[in-house]
C-alpha cells in the first residue's frame, strides 16, 4: 500500500521533513516514491514552512494512497491557505 507521510531530514533539534509517496513496508525516511513537498516547522519569520504539490497529493490519493494524521492536517491547512 502507497501512503503519504513525512520523512526526517535536516540536522539534530532542527527537524525538516519531506512529505513522500512510499510504499507503507519502507522505512520512515527510506526509499520513497516521489517527493510532493515539504514541511519546516521552524521555519523564521517571512520564510516558506510549507509546501505541497496539490495535484500530485490528489494523483496519490486517487490511486488508493493513504494519507498519515499529519500529512492530513498539513494537506487542510495548506488548502485553506491556498484557497484564500
Amino acid at each position: 500500500m502507497v501512503v503519504i507521510r513525512l520523512a526526517r531530514g535536516g540536522s539534530k533539534k532542527r527537524p525538516f521533513y519531506n512529505v513522500v509517496a512510499a510504499d507503507s513496508r519502507n522505512r520512515r525516511d527510506g526509499r520513497f516514491i516521489e517527493r510532493v513537498g515539504f514541511y519546516n516547522p521552524v521555519a523564521n519569520e517571512g520564510q516558506e514552512n510549507l509546501r505541497l504539490a496539490l495535484d500530485r497529493v490528489q494523483y496519490w490519493t486517487d490511486k488508493g494512497a493513504q494519507l498519515s494524521p499529519a500529512v492530513a492536517r498539513l494537506v487542510k491547512d495548506f488548502s485553506a491557505k491556498a484557497a484564500a
